[in-house]
C-alpha cells in the first residue's frame, strides 16, 4: 500500500514503502576499524516534565538500545552530543547515564567511551573550569570507561587565547589514568564553541590542537574531529603522532574517510551510526576482508540520509535520530528529553522516513509505516 507524504511545498506525494528490510546479521567483532556509535537517550514519556526541568530517562529502553549496538560489534560513545548533552540532558543525568551504561557494558563485554565536559557549570574562571573537567573525568574513570575530553562551552567563553587551552588540556592529560580521546566539535554542532582552541581561523586552531597532542602523545588514544570538512580531517590525521588515531565525526563524508587512502584512514565515532548501526557494522565487516569497493557500495547510499538528518541547523540532528529509532521499534514513542521532538518539521520527518525505508533500515517496515501514518494523522494529514 502507498502512503501520502508532505512534499515540502504545501502538497502531498505518494510513496510506496518497501516490504522487506535489508538483510544484516550480527557477526564477528570488527577488526580493521574501531567504530563507535554515539547513542541517543530514550525519554520517559510518562514523566510530567517541562523543557527546562531535569531529563526524565527511560533507563530500560536506553540500555536496551546500547545492547542492540553492542550486539552488532559497535562500541558505544556515551553521554556525547547525540545524547543531548547541553540540549536536554544535564550533568546529573549524564553522570547517571555513564554509570549505568558502563555497568551494562561490563555485563555484556561491550566497548564504551564516555564524554567528559564542564556542563555542570555555565561559566567561571580557568580554575573552576579545570575543576569541573576533573569532576567528570573522575566519574568516567571510576566507571571503568574510556574518557572522551569534550569541548567546553565554559572554556570557549573564558579562554583569552591558545595558552589557556594548552594549560587546561595539558593539566587534564597529565592526570588522566589512561589515554583519552580528544573531541573537537565544530560550531555547526554547537554555536557556543566558535573560536575553540583560541581562534576562529581553523588553520590556527589546528596548530594549537596539534600542539596539545604533541606534548602528551602517550595520553592521547585518538582525536574525534567533527568539522564536516573531509580534506581538513585528512590533512590533520596525516600530521598525528605515531599511534594516535583519528576517529571521524564527519557525518557528511564518513565512507571515504573510513575507507581511507594510501596514507591512512579514519576510525569512526559518529552520531549517524546510531540509526545506521547494523548496516554500518555490516559494511565494516566487508572492509575487514579488504573489500573496499563492497564497503563503499553498502555505505555510500546512506550519505543522503545522513546529510538530510544533519542539515542546518545541524545541532538538531538528534531529533531525526530519535525519530528513526521510534520507527525502527527501538522505543515505543517519539518523545525526547527537553521536548526536542519539535525541532524538525513534518516534511523533514517524511523525507527521513522515505530515505531510511529505501535503505531497508527498519527491521519491520510495516511497523514503521504504521507509526509514520500515526504521526501524519497527528499533523492532520488525511490518508
Amino acid at each position: 500500500m502507498s502512503i501520502r507524504l508532505p512534499d515540502g511545498r504545501g502538497g502531498l506525494r505518494t510513496y510506496e514503502p518497501r516490504t522487506e528490510p535489508l538483510a544484516v546479521h550480527t557477526g564477528a567483532p570488527l577488526t580493521s576499524r574501531t567504530v563507535f556509535s554515539a547513542a541517543h537517550v530514550v525519554a520517559d514519556p510518562y514523566a510530567d516534565t517541562t523543557p527546562d526541568s531535569p531529563a526524565a530517562v527511560d533507563w530500560d529502553a536506553t540500555l536496551a538500545f546500547r545492547r542492540h549496538l553492542w550486539s552488532h560489534g559497535l562500541g558505544v560513545a556515551e553521554a556525547m552530543d547525540t545524547a543531548q548533552r547541553g540540549m536536554g540532558l544535564d550533568w546529573a543525568g549524564a553522570a547517571e547515564l555513564i554509570r549505568r551504561s558502563a555497568a551494562e557494558a561490563r555485563s555484556v563485554g561491550g566497548r564504551i567511551a564516555c564524554g567528559v565536559g564542564t556542563d555542570q557549570i555555565a561559566g567561571g574562571s580557568l580554575a573552576e573550569i579545570r575543576s569541573a573537567y576533573e569532576e567528570q573525568l573522575a566519574v568516567v574513570e571510576e566507571s571503568g570507561a574510556q574518557a572522551i575530553l569534550m569541548a567546553s562551552r565554559a572554556l570557549a567563553a573564558t579562554a583569552q587565547g591558545p595558552e589557556d587551552y594548552l594549560e587546561i588540556y595539558g593539566h587534564l592529560l597529565r592526570q588522566a589514568a589512561e589515554p583519552v580521546v580528544l573531541h573537537w566539535l565544530g560550531p555547526m554542532f554547537d554555536p557556543a564553541l566558535e573560536g575553540y582552541w583560541g581562534s576562529s581561523d581553523l588553520d590556527a586552531a589546528t596548530e594549537v590542537f596539534l600542539e596539545v597532542i604533541a606534548a602528551h602523545p602517550d595520553k592521547v588514544d585518538g582525536i574525534k574531529v567533527s568539522l564536516l570538512d573531509a580534506q581538513r580531517e585528512i590533512d590533520l590525521r596525516r600530521r598525528l603522532p605515531q599511534g594516535v588515531r583519528c576517529y571521524t565525526g564527519d557525518d557528511f563524508n564518513y565512507p571515504e574517510l573510513i575507507a581511507g587512502d594510501d596514507q591512512g584512514f579514519s576510525h569512526a565515532l559518529l552520531g549517524i551510526f546510531d540509526p545506521l548501526g547494523p548496516l554500518a557494522a555490516e559494511a565494516v565487516r566487508v572492509l575487514d576482508t579488504g573489500d573496499v569497493r563492497g564497503f563503499r557500495e553498502l555505505l555510500d547510499p546512506t550519505v543522503e540520509l545522513s546529510r538530510h538528518l544533519f542539515q542546518a541547523p545541524t545541532r538538531f540532528y538528534k531529533t531525526g535520530v530519535v525519530f528513526l529509532a521510534w520507527l525502527a521499534g527501538h522505543q515505543s514513542h517519539f518523545t525526547m528529553v527537553g521536548g526536542l521532538q519539535s525541532a524538525r518539521s513534518l516534511p523533514h520527518f517524511a523525507r527521513a522516513y522515505e530515505l531510511a525505508d529505501g535503505l531497508g533500515l527498519f527491521p519491520d517496515p510495516k511497523l514503521a509505516e504504521e507509526r509514520m501514518r500515526s504521526l501524519l494523522a497527528v499533523y492532520g494529514v488525511d490518508q
